[in-house]
């Protein structure tokens, strides 16, 4: 719903038919794990208020590696998060 605030850890651990997730604009936070094991998983839209994710390392396809990099700078992801390619 609307009122959710953050998302859990390992909230959709292990969900490997997910395919898509849109974080709702009122999301300030997705939790250590959140997708971790999300195999299928091929987009996340974050909401406009998303300031920390809980992730260490987020994975990004080898040919994408570049341009995911400079996005996520732009939005202001933390740069302990390191983002690599797969």
């Amino acid at each position: 719903g609307s009122n959710i605030k953050t998302s859990g850890k390992s909230a959709f651990s292990g969900a490997t038919k997910l395919k898509t997730v849109s974080v709702g604009k009122n999301v300030t936070e997705v939790g250590a794990n959140a997708f971790k094991g999300c195999f299928s998983l091929t987009s996340v839209t974050l909401g406009s208020k998303a300031t920390k994710i809980g992730a260490t390392t987020i994975k990004v396809p080898k040919k994408k590696l570049s341009a995911y990099k400079k996005l996520f700078k732009q939005k202001g992801l933390s740069s302990k998060v390191k983002v690599i390619g797969y």
